[in-house]
C-alpha cells in the first residue's frame, strides 16, 4: 500500500497475518522488497487494501503522533543486539530525539555506538520503528535511508505537534 504523506509516498509491505516487514518512504516496492529478511520474504506482500495501518500512519501525520507505537512489525536477524535494540528504538519519544550515544546507553552498551547506528541503518520498518529520531552525537542530522529531507521532514512535524 502506498500513501500520500507530507514527508512524501509512504509504501509498506506486511505479512499474511498483517505485520509490516519493510516500510519507507518512496512508492517503489522494489525499493522495499531487499530490505526484507530473507526468511521472511516468501510470505512478504503489499497491503492492497485500506487497514489499521493505514489509519495509523494518516493519523500520526494528523497529529496524534502514538498512532503508529503499536503497529505490528517484523523484522529478523541472527544479532541478539540488534534485536533490544530495535525494541528499545520503539520507547524514543517523539519530539525528543536522542544522539546515538544517547540510544547505545539506551539499548543497554553506551560504548556500542557503531553498533547503535547499525541498528538504525538496518531497521526495515521506517516510521514504525523510529530511526529518524536517532540524530548525531554532535546533534545534526546523519545519513537516513529515505533522505535527510524526510528526516527533518519528520523530526519538525513531530516538534511541532509536541510544542502545541
Amino acid at each position: 500500500m502506498t500513501l500520500d504523506t507530507p514527508a512524501g509516498p509512504f509504501t509498506y509491505l506486511v505479512s499474511e497475518a498483517g505485520a509490516v516487514r519493510a516500510s519507507g518512504f518512496t512508492s517503489e516496492i522494489d525499493a522495499l522488497l531487499p530490505l526484507v529478511h530473507r526468511n521472511l520474504l516468501e510470505e512478504t506482500r503489499p497491503a492492497t487494501q485500506p487497514d489499521a495501518i493505514e489509519e495509523a500512519v494518516r493519523s500520526y501525520f494528523d497529529g496524534e503522533l502514538d498512532a503508529i507505537d503499536n503497529v505490528a512489525v517484523e523484522q529478523h536477524t541472527t544479532g541478539p543486539f540488534l534485536t533490544h535494540a530495535w525494541l528499545v528504538m520503539r520507547d524514543i519519544k517523539p519530539g525528543h530525539p536522542v544522539t546515538y550515544r544517547e540510544y547505545a546507553a539506551l539499548a543497554g552498551r553506551p560504548t556500542a555506538i557503531r553498533a547503535a547506528a547499525t541498528a538504525c541503518a538496518r531497521n526495515a520498518v521506517a516510521l514504525f520503528l523510529p530511526c529518524h529520531r536517532v540524530v548525531g552525537t554532535d546533534g545534526t542530522l546523519r545519513g537516513y535511508r529515505w533522505g535527510v529531507g524526510v528526516k527533518t521532514a519528520l523530526l519538525t512535524h513531530e516538534q511541532v505537534t509536541v510544542a502545541r
